[in-house]
C-alpha cells in the first residue's frame, strides 16, 4: 500500500480566514450557480461528499436522502458536525480519498468540490471513487485548471516560468496542484467516468473586480459566462460532471462499510469503535466521526 502525502487542515482556521471572512463570498455564490446546474433534478438516495470540509456545500444537496461528508481531517468534520447536527440524514467520515471506508455500489452520486488540487495520486483518487459509485451514477468534479486567462498571460508575458498549454499538473505551493483539462478528462475516463457537462466558474476572480463592482453584478456575469465551458476552459476554477460507465450493480439498501486497510467487507458498525475482523484494524468512532484515517 503505498502513501502518498496528505494535505491535512487538522486544527486549521480555513473556514472562518477564507470563507467566512466574506472576502471569498463571490466564490461561494458562483460555485453554488454550477452546483444548482450540474446536479440532477431528481436528487437520489445517497451522495458521497469527498473533502466536505466544514459542510460549506452539503445544505445544497437538497435531494438527496443522505449525505456522507468525508475529510482527512476531524476538526473540520467537527465544524461540519456543528453546523448540520447529527441526524440520519448526515454521517461523517474521516478518511483518506484514495483509502475510502465504504463498499462498492454504496452512493447513487458524489461531489469533490475545491479537493482534487491536494491530491497527489489523482487516478487512484478517481479510481476509487467509481468503485464506491452505483452503476450510472452521477459525480461532480471541480479542479484548479492550469490553462487559465491569466496564467497564460504571465506565461506570455515573462511572468511566469510553468508552461500552461503542457498537460502535467503544476505544483505551485506545496500540496496545491493545478491541471490542464486534457489530462482530468484522460483520467476520468481511464477511471470509468463519461463526461457529461462542463462548466468553467470564477471568471472574474480579480481582486479589484471583487472591490469596485457589486457582488450581485459578478456573480449574474459569472453565470452568463459559465456555459462556455461546454467549449474552452479558459477560468481558473472548473465543473463538470460525469457518470459512471457501467450500468449494472444498483445502489446498496444501506451504507455499508469496508475495511480501508485490507478491503474486508462487510464491517460491523459500532458506537465506539469499529473493528475489521481479518486485520484487527480498529477505527474510532468519537463525537459522531468515525476516524478511517490509516496510520503509518
Amino acid at each position: 500500500m503505498t502513501n502518498p502525502p496528505i494535505c491535512d487542515y487538522e486544527d486549521s482556521d480555513y473556514q472562518q480566514v477564507f470563507w467566512d471572512s466574506g472576502e471569498r463570498a463571490y466564490e461561494d455564490q458562483v460555485e453554488a450557480v454550477a452546483l444548482r446546474h450540474l446536479l440532477p433534478k431528481e436528487g437520489g438516495k445517497r451522495l458521497l461528499e469527498l473533502g466536505a470540509g466544514t459542510g460549506r456545500n452539503t445544505s445544497r444537496y437538497r435531494g438527496y436522502q443522505q449525505v456522507v461528508l468525508v475529510d482527512y481531517s476531524t476538526t473540520q468534520l467537527s465544524q461540519a458536525l456543528e453546523r448540520l447536527g447529527d441526524s440520519q440524514r448526515y454521517r461523517y467520515f474521516a478518511a483518506d480519498v484514495a483509502h475510502l471506508p465504504f463498499a462498492p455500489n454504496s452512493f447513487d452520486a458524489a461531489t469533490m468540490i475545491r479537493t482534487l488540487h491536494h491530491i497527489v495520486d489523482v487516478p487512484e483518487a478517481l479510481r476509487q471513487t467509481e468503485e464506491v459509485l452505483c452503476g450510472d451514477a452521477t459525480f461532480i468534479l471541480e479542479y484548479a485548471n492550469k490553462r487559465n486567462l491569466k496564467a497564460i498571460l504571465r506565461y506570455i508575458l515573462g511572468r511566469q516560468k510553468w508552461n500552461p498549454f503542457t498537460h502535467e499538473p503544476v505544483e505551485f505551493v506545496t500540496l496545491n496542484f493545478n491541471f490542464h483539462p486534457r489530462r482530468v478528462r484522460e483520467w476520468l475516463e481511464q477511471a470509468g467516468f463519461i463526461i457529461e457537462r462542463q462548466r468553467t466558474v470564477s471568471h472574474l476572480r480579480l481582486g479589484w473586480l471583487k472591490k469596485h463592482l457589486p457582488l450581485k453584478l459578478l456573480v449574474g456575469l459569472d453565470a452568463i459566462l459559465q456555459p462556455t465551458g461546454e467549449l474552452v476552459q479558459l477560468s481558473p476554477s472548473v465543473f463538470l460532471r460525469a457518470r459512471v460507465k457501467r450500468l449494472t450493480m444498483p445502489i446498496t439498501d444501506t451504507l455499508i462499510l469496508r475495511c480501508p486497510g485490507c478491503g474486508f467487507i462487510p464491517l460491523e458498525e459500532n458506537p465506539q469503535v469499529i473493528t475489521c475482523p481479518k486485520c484487527k484494524r480498529r477505527y474510532a468512532v468519537k463525537n459522531g466521526i468515525a476516524d478511517f484515517r490509516l496510520k503509518s
